[in-house]
């Protein structure tokens, strides 16, 4: 149960930064040498790139690099992001273009946009910043910033950028809840799930866009009502990603720790309190109304609050679609004639097959 209007007016709670899955990949790269010894033993020293495979005689088209999925050649051992669904679903080629090729440049209206999320994330939590020497620390983090966050929503009635995880349809995924609320009627305790997205131009987004969204927010609500039934797999946890329970926290990451009211000395420690704190939060499902929120970058001016249904079925259709990219069970999709548009703004639209084969001009 939130508390009255005076505690909700309490201080933001203090944190370090959200972590992001390219975060976590960098740190789990630095700090998991014995990640990588296993995963060369389990390919018996396979190809490291299609250039070197061509160099040595063989044939690109029929590479073992090119016949892995996707998930095996970009993700392994690692869970999926949001981003990298919502991603998915906007382009699929446009996905293959950037595991291949890297992401673009970010553009201003990216730029504008985070800095944004990061002013509103700033109203709510006090971001701080401690070292990190392993993917167990990083793990630690992103767990201590849930157990703080759902503290926060409990007590003040809301929280912003909550780390969420677990498995969908079979494949681990994670993501960060933009905002969480708790009504303030008093009829219903059931929280909210709330995006706030930034445009450019004084107009609500189109279709594809909101159905983005959709998709978005349906996966954060899906992980977090997960999360809080106690339906963590917490073996095949530790297994996945090749985390040891017993590691001994850094003397930063402990202080860290201890700062925010928890005592761990080991990851192993960390898991526990957040095996308890999913416990207590059973009564705190998400409502099945879900919230957009459109704001113009110019003025922060709100444009719109888009408010929808979770929709279990179209949900899981949608992540299977998503999936078979991932696996590579068959070619990635092009954009629909009617969202065509989505190609003048693509970055690697130059190097599309299927703009290369057609004199039209998108827009």
């Amino acid at each position: 149960m939130h508390s009255s209007p005076s505690r909700r007016a309490a201080g933001p709670r203090s944190s370090v930064k959200s972590v992001s899955d390219e975060e976590m990949a960098l740190a789990a790269a630095a700090a998991g040498a014995r990640l990588l010894l296993s995963s060369v033993a389990r390919r018996a020293a396979g190809p490291l790139s299609c250039a070197a495979y061509s160099a040595a005689g063989g044939n690109v088209e029929d590479s073992p690099l090119l016949r892995m999925s996707h998930l095996a050649r970009f993700r392994e051992r690692r869970a999926l992001a949001v981003t990298d669904i919502t991603a998915t679903e906007w382009c699929e080629k446009q996905m293959e273009f950037v595991l291949e090729h890297g992401k673009p440049e970010r553009t201003e209206a990216m730029k504008a946009g985070l800095d944004r999320h990061a002013q509103l994330e700033d109203e709510v939590v006090r971001r701080g910043g401690v070292a990190i020497r392993s993917a167990e620390e990083l793990w630690s983090i992103r767990i201590t910033d849930f157990l703080v966050g759902t503290n926060q929503l409990m007590f003040e009635g809301i929280t912003r950028e909550i780390p969420v995880f677990g498995v969908v349809e079979g494949l681990w995924m994670t993501g960060i809840v933009d905002e969480i609320r708790l009504p303030r009627n008093g009829i219903s305790f059931q929280p909210i799930l709330v995006d706030t997205k930034t445009r450019r131009r004084p107009k609500c987004p189109p279709e594809a866009q909101k159905r983005n969204g959709r998709l978005q927010m349906m996966c954060y609500k899906y992980l977090w009502d997960n999360l809080i039934a106690e339906k963590f797999p917490a073996e095949n946890f530790f297994s996945y990603f090749d985390l040891d329970p017993r590691y001994l926290l850094s003397d930063d990451v402990k202080r860290y720790i201890t700062s925010l009211g928890f005592n761990a000395k080991t990851f192993e420690d960390v898991s526990k309190y957040f095996k308890i704190t999913c416990h207590t939060l059973w009564w705190l499902r998400s409502q099945e109304q879900l919230l957009l929120r459109y704001e113009l970058q110019a003025d922060d001016s709100l444009l719109e609050e888009y408010q929808f249904t979770y929709d279990a079925r179209w949900f899981k259709d949608k992540i299977q679609e998503v999936f078979s990219f991932w696996q590579r069970s068959r070619e990635p999709k092009f954009v629909t004639e009617e969202e065509r548009w989505k190609c003048s703004i693509c970055k690697f639209a130059p190097d599309c097959p299927m703009i290369s084969s057609t004199s039209k001009c998108w827009h």
